[in-house]
């Protein structure tokens, strides 16, 4: 069977640390969907260490560690991940493997995005100017070049086919960054991925699942940036929910088991769109510092609010959630009281469903307000030394959601995770 770990809020969850957690249980971990967009943050032998693109498996020595064809693939950040982290990670390469059709972001890719950013002005979507959103685009257009075509006689001319159509589009912006020195790290970067285990990664899944093997399927950013059921337009260009799997891994859905769905204490976004629990006063600035909430991947301040139970409540259904993950408890122990929404007033009508327009309605949040706990939960190391205020805490989440909480993160470590059912 394929297990899922995906995030339920706007990404940032804190996906990495338990993948990584976890992994010791799987013999393959698969990243199905998103790009160097991702930033899963792990602490390994003491050293902070963010993964964009390889697998949180990969300090296991056991795992196997596969990107899917559900992923855009940028070969130099590929690259630049694997000269950091193969000093830490002795054998990297050789329990590494890329699906041959997962697509490739080329630097005219990221010249598009960050183009077409800049020209919205103050309706940018927060892009993080990976190029992944022009990438999924090529795909669905049928432009695009695979990992597979890199191993074609003809691969040069393929590129300069689409680099040609980019500039074509390029002509219609008036601020376009000077991609051409990308080219050069671009190549350099194409020809060692070359030399990487190159897979029919579904026929691949399919062999080791045959043969008795356990895959946790690992998904990047957040449930409400799915491309189809996220706050759209300010959404990400792929599945993020446990459907993408099957199409970013090229698996069945009978093939599905667990799905562990992670959510933060509290709300964070990056980058625009709506979010309403957000608070823009000293509250929400005691959140972002308590939480050192600042992007693993851009370095931009997140917008930090209370927990917001009816989108989490969404996420969950739209997932099958069967194992809730609680991340970052700890933060809210510098708070009292704490608050969670459960519901919204949307133009004017108490509601516990998500509009069909967050973007479009006016929003208010309905909250439950919570004493702050009496002791510290980021000093506990066993479920039973949990204060009594906090579990209550959990559980009138357990009772929202209908889902049970099965692990509580309280702090960076890797040890520091709370084993509940």
């Amino acid at each position: 069977m394929i297990d899922v770990l995906l995030g339920l809020q706007w990404g940032d969850e804190g996906k990495g640390k338990i993948v990584d957690y976890l992994a010791e249980k799987y013999d393959i971990i698969a990243r199905f969907q998103g790009g160097p967009n991702a930033g899963h943050t792990l602490y390994v032998q003491g050293k902070k260490v963010v993964l964009h693109t390889i697998p949180s498996g990969v300090f296991q020595k056991h795992c196997l560690n596969l990107i899917g064809n559900g992923v855009v693939i940028d070969p130099v950040t590929l690259q630049k991940e694997i000269d950091t982290i193969s000093p830490l990670c002795p054998g990297l390469l050789e329990r590494l493997y890329l699906s041959e059709k997962a697509h490739l972001i080329l630097p005219t890719h990221r010249a598009l995005d960050a183009a077409s950013e800049t020209s919205k002005g103050a309706d940018k979507i927060g892009s993080t100017l990976k190029g992944i959103g022009p990438a999924y685009m090529d795909k669905t257009g049928r432009n695009g070049l695979r990992v597979g075509d890199i191993l074609s006689k003809n691969f040069r001319e393929k590129y300069d086919v689409l680099v040609r159509k980019h500039l074509q589009i390029l002509k219609q912006y008036d601020t376009v960054p000077e991609w051409e020195s990308w080219e050069a790290p671009f190549f350099e970067a194409i020809e060692k991925m070359r030399k990487l285990q190159l897979v029919n990664a579904e026929y691949w899944l399919d062999m080791h699942l045959k043969a008795g093997k356990t895959v946790l399927a690992e998904g990047a950013q957040g449930s409400m940036l799915d491309i189809d059921f996220g706050t759209y337009p300010f959404v990400t260009s792929s599945n993020t929910v446990a459907a993408g799997v099957c199409s970013g891994l090229g698996v069945s859905p009978s093939r599905i088991g667990e799905v562990y769905g992670i959510s933060k204490a509290y709300c964070t976004r990056v980058g625009g769109g709506p979010f309403p629990t957000e608070l823009n006063d000293a509250t929400g600035e005691a959140i972002r510092a308590a939480g050192s909430e600042f992007g693993a991947t851009t370095g931009r301040p997140r917008r930090c609010g209370w927990i917001d139970l009816v989108a989490l409540r969404y996420a969950v259904m739209l997932s099958g959630v069967t194992k809730l993950i609680i991340t970052k408890a700890d933060v809210l122990d510098h708070f009292n009281p704490v608050k969670a929404a459960t519901a919204y007033i949307a133009d004017g009508k108490e509601t516990r469903e998500l509009p069909y327009d967050l973007c479009g309605a006016d929003i208010v949040p309905v909250y439950e307000t919570f004493a702050g706990w009496d002791k510290p939960v980021g000093r506990c190391s066993e479920y039973h030394e949990l204060p009594d205020i906090f579990k209550n805490y959990c559980a009138f989440i357990e009772k929202y959601l209908g889902t049970k909480i099965a692990y509580i993160s309280n702090g960076v470590e890797r040890e520091q995770l709370l084993v509940i059912n």
